[in-house]
């Protein structure tokens, strides 16, 4: 088989395919992939960060607009995993629930990762990742642009 060569077209196979795998991960939690963002970025700071940067993140990082990104910090703020953070005034705070969904869920990730990009040599998976990052500021360029 020949090696195809790198377009949208392979990409987006690859993403859907992962995607596919995520989202089957998070059904039986009944967390959608814009909550586990979410709940990783909140994460990602230790726990308590500030509202503004994580709806930030969710609007460039799937490309959305700040009433979507919104609306998944209410879905996961009714599903008590997240609350206002009591530390800072424009805050939010993962509860203990909300520690225990996103621990589960990046636990699960790290699984399905080590099979996915287990045995690929490190630097092709270095390479690839500077494709695809350069690929990434490039179309957000475009997109700002």
């Amino acid at each position: 088989m020949s090696v195809p060569t790198l377009n949208g077209q392979v990409i987006g196979r690859a993403h859907y395919a992962t995607r596919a795998l995520l989202e089957r991960l998070l059904a039986p939690s009944g967390t959608t992939f814009q909550q586990s963002l979410a709940l990783n970025a909140v994460a990602d700071e230790g726990g308590t960060a500030d509202r503004e940067q994580v709806l930030a993140r969710l609007t460039a990082g799937l490309k959305t607009d700040r009433a979507a990104a919104l609306s998944v910090l209410a879905e996961l703020t009714d599903a008590g995993l997240l609350a206002s953070s009591p530390d800072a005034a424009d805050g939010v705070a993962l509860t203990p629930a909300g520690r225990g969904r996103q621990a589960g869920i990046r636990a699960d990730v790290a699984d399905l990762t080590a099979r996915l990009y287990g045995g690929l040599p490190p630097e092709d998976l270095a390479a690839a990742a500077r494709v695809l990052t350069a690929l990434t500021a490039r179309a957000d360029a475009e997109l700002a642009g």
